[in-house]
């Protein structure tokens, strides 16, 4: 019963955000469509490197979380996550093989805060921001992606997630 559960996925999530990091510790660039390939986001400085860590997903309802245990808004830009998924529970999909628009996704790992979040978020970001950090993917077919495209879950259960 639990593993069909775990495999049933009744909802779909929504684009809601597209941001990409055109060089370390550079201002996100806030984008109403981005081209993935198999090295990366077109536009990131994380393009090119072909990991695990690709893309970094964030829940958008994880904003509101954050904001209330730091007591001040929290937008996009601060959380410096590639794409934010509105409706579905993005620590679900792991191991899973995720469709968003025209790119297919293979969730990889839990992205954790990195001390980055102290500054961005003010005093107790860094702390906020732990187990609310997202998830990471590496792109497994290239294609593009819009704001308003859907999160469907294709398959998975791959045994080598990292949990880290």
């Amino acid at each position: 019963m639990l593993k069909n559960l775990l495999d049933f996925y009744p909802v779909t999530g929504e684009l809601v955000w597209i941001g990409v990091r055109p060089a370390k510790n550079c201002p996100l660039q806030e984008l109403s469509q981005v081209q993935a390939n198999y090295e990366g986001l077109a536009g990131d400085h994380y393009s090119g490197k072909n990991g695990k860590r690709q893309v970094t997903l964030f829940q958008w309802e994880h904003l509101a979380v954050v904001a209330s245990m730091i007591d001040r808004p929290v937008t996009p830009q601060l959380v410096r996550r590639n794409l934010l998924i509105k409706g579905i529970n993005l620590l679900s999909l792991k191991k899973r093989v995720i469709r968003i628009g025209g790119v297919a996704l293979e969730i990889t790992g839990i992205c954790h805060p990195c001390s980055r979040m102290e500054k961005n978020l003010g005093v107790g970001g860094y702390h906020a921001m732990r187990g609310h950090g997202g998830v990471t993917a590496r792109i497994i077919e290239g294609g593009f992606m819009k704001l308003g495209d859907r999160l469907t879950v294709l398959s998975g259960v791959r045994e080598d997630f990292d949990l880290g």
